[in-house]
């Protein structure tokens, strides 16, 4: 398990779309580390290939953060893509092209914290953060807690809502 202040450096994943590290997975050190904005296109990440949001298995937490200092993120959502030989379905594409993109972007600009881009799922804006990043993360959460506490029952359950996705 990896902490919600912790980059991923075993990879690259099938599942995941821009991991950075080269191919076949193993352990590296580039890193990577996925976030999104909304808890909407949180849980439907988390939750997509069932589509229920299952609070419980697997003690899952709810974690909001705030870096410690301004992110650089190249922003895949406007024209970068295009001027640079791709295009906006890298939001969207076949994931290994995706993931080849961002080695080559992580090696271009290794200091780069991340990406800003669309999640597949939601539309909705989320960020991959690479090894730049590493110190902007804060000493502790602005919160964190598990899905299971009552007090993001309200939350969740409307969030599920707006997705579609069922709670459970």
């Amino acid at each position: 398990m990896i902490g919600w202040n912790q980059l991923r450096h075993y990879g690259p994943l099938d599942t995941m779309r821009f991991d950075p590290h080269d191919p076949p997975p193993h352990t590296q050190a580039r890193g990577v580390s996925y976030h999104a904005l909304e808890v909407p296109t949180v849980l439907a990440e988390v939750f997509h290939q069932t589509r229920v949001i299952n609070v419980s298995r697997g003690d899952p937490y709810l974690t909001g953060w705030t870096p410690t200092r301004e992110l650089v993120l190249l922003d895949l959502t406007g024209d970068w893509p295009i001027r640079n030989g791709a295009s906006y379905t890298i939001n969207t594409g076949r994931k290994n092209h995706c993931r080849a993109w961002a080695r080559a972007v992580s090696t271009a600009w290794p200091d780069l914290d991340g990406l800003w881009h669309h999640s597949s799922l939601t539309g909705s804006a989320v960020v991959t953060l690479f090894n730049g990043s590493a110190g902007a993360f804060p000493a502790s959460p602005d919160f964190s807690n598990p899905l299971a506490h009552p007090g993001l029952f309200p939350v969740l359950r409307a969030a599920a809502a707006r997705i579609g996705y069922r709670l459970a």
